[in-house]
């Protein structure tokens, strides 16, 4: 009997049951976006670590520290830093002022603040979303045909089909509210794959015959530079590399996905019980993401995979009892899913209501709407599967193409409309675009690439144009 396999059919169940049972809670395109703002702080807590750290914390970070060792201790470090300070000094100011300006999407709030330019900012930054998530979107379906390849043996294709169809199936019927719980589900067993596996990877490292070393001197008996912060570099391009890093950071200010979770809580006073368990989250995950990475190649060297973000899935099913895998496997599934369908539904949200409702002016009703949202969510959701179908980049670069654009093209936007009053229409115009030709231009020139990261020369130039435009516009507006 394939244990493995009950406890993964099992938990794909629970979660088409979840799409059945709040597809009844969806009156408007409001409930179906945003959850009509009635979520509880845990909810909103555990959806938003989990819908922000994909297949990428599961398979890319394992991957990369894999491939890198100690080098990604400078990512973990980044990510951490950005989500506590988005939580601290973006959310609850975000929650309030999309309440007050009726915006239930990032382009509306964007376009709201403003008297002119509101089409302009709608239309441009709907673009921006659609174009960088569907890149996003496809790294997820492209996790779940590694993960259903190493555990169950299926076709890489095979795993990518029957992943994209029940995320799909159940974003388009239960909208927000199946994708906030689902997460709560899946950010519970994300965090618990984060936790067992690591250990139970240290206790079999230690049984090794060589293993009653420290990791650290295994490794280096290999002659790799796993070791070192740095990756065995020095000088500048010591100092790029923990730039880059550390420059994940400034991503998540800018991630339309996680920033509608703030939009969608039940109050804006109950920020701080969600920051709270958000914050407890992520420590002991991206450590152990990154420990992950370290024992994997300790434990089987380099040269083991063809690829390495088969890492994660690979040891569970080696070192774990086959009903435990089966759990684990799902976690892993569960990161895919919970930014897969929060993805499809900001880039749903955007179509219907900034360009269709908004823009174009077009009110059908609220049903008409919620249908219309429902359709778009599976043609949406066809396009990336066909995307990662032809793909053969890892989820990792696809994951920093995506948060570089979209965290360098709203990050510096959205930061200084909520600690700034001075910001005009034609600085949005300016942050929007900068981040976006920035991080498109940029990520084309190798060179460029490897002398400072995307991530962080795209959100400085963002920021400046902001700043910059709205000072010379400031007085003609």
């Amino acid at each position: 009997m394939n244990f493995a396999l009950i406890g993964f059919v099992f938990y794909l169940v629970v979660i088409l049951v979840v799409g059945f049972i709040t597809y009844s809670r969806n009156k408007s395109h409001k409930d179906f976006f945003i959850a009509g703002r009635k979520l509880n702080p845990w909810v909103v807590a555990f959806s938003e670590r989990a819908s922000g750290e994909s297949a990428w914390l599961l398979l890319g970070l394992p991957g990369a520290a894999f491939a890198s060792g100690l080098l990604e201790f400078w990512t973990a470090l980044g990510c951490v830093t950005g989500i506590i300070f988005y939580w601290f000094f973006i959310a609850r100011a975000l929650r309030e002022e999309t309440e007050r300006l009726e915006a239930i999407t990032l382009p509306t709030f964007l376009a709201a603040r403003f008297e002119k330019g509101q089409s302009v900012i709608r239309v441009l930054a709907t673009f921006i979303i659609i174009f960088f998530f569907i890149f996003y979107l496809s790294a997820q379906f492209n996790g779940a045909g590694k993960i259903l390849n190493v555990t169950f043996g299926l076709d890489q294709t095979t795993g990518m089909i029957i992943g994209a169809m029940v995320i799909i199936f159940y974003t388009m019927m239960g909208g927000f509210f199946a994708v906030a719980w689902t997460d709560m589900v899946q950010g519970i067993i994300m965090i618990g794959t984060l936790v067992v596996l690591p250990v139970v990877g240290l206790l079999e490292l230690k049984e090794m015959g060589e293993g009653t070393k420290p990791l650290a001197n295994l490794v280096a008996q290999e002659g790799h530079p796993l070791i070192s912060f740095t990756g065995g570099k020095t000088g500048w391009a010591a100092a790029a590399l923990i730039i880059s890093g550390l420059s994940w950071a400034l991503g998540y200010m800018g991630q339309p996905h996680l920033l509608t979770r703030f939009m969608a809580i039940r109050n804006a006073g109950q920020i701080r019980i969600s920051r709270r368990i958000a914050i407890a989250w992520i420590i002991p995950a991206f450590s152990g993401a990154l420990i992950i990475g370290l024992i994997g190649a300790g434990l089987y060297g380099q040269g083991m995979f063809d690829d390495i973000e088969k890492v994660m899935p690979y040891m569970a099913n080696e070192l774990l009892p086959a009903w435990l895998a089966g759990i684990i496997v799902s976690g892993a599934i569960a990161a895919m899913m919970s930014t897969a369908d929060s993805q499809l539904l900001v880039i749903s949200s955007s179509i219907i209501e900034d360009f269709f409702h908004r823009t174009l002016g077009r009110d059908p009703g609220d049903a008409s709407l919620l249908k219309a949202s429902r359709i778009i969510t599976i043609v949406v959701g066809l396009i990336g599967f066909l995307i990662a179908l032809t793909s053969d980049k890892l989820i990792f670069s696809m994951v920093s193409y995506a948060w570089a654009g979209l965290g360098s093209s709203f990050g510096p936007v959205i930061l200084l409309i909520l600690i700034w009053k001075k910001v005009t229409y034609q600085g949005v115009i300016a942050g929007l675009v900068t981040g976006f030709a920035t991080t498109v231009i940029w990520s084309e020139i190798t060179v460029l690439d490897a002398v400072i990261s995307v991530r962080f020369v795209s959100w400085v130039l963002a920021f400046m144009a902001v700043w910059l435009a709205s000072r010379i516009t400031r007085n003609k507006t």
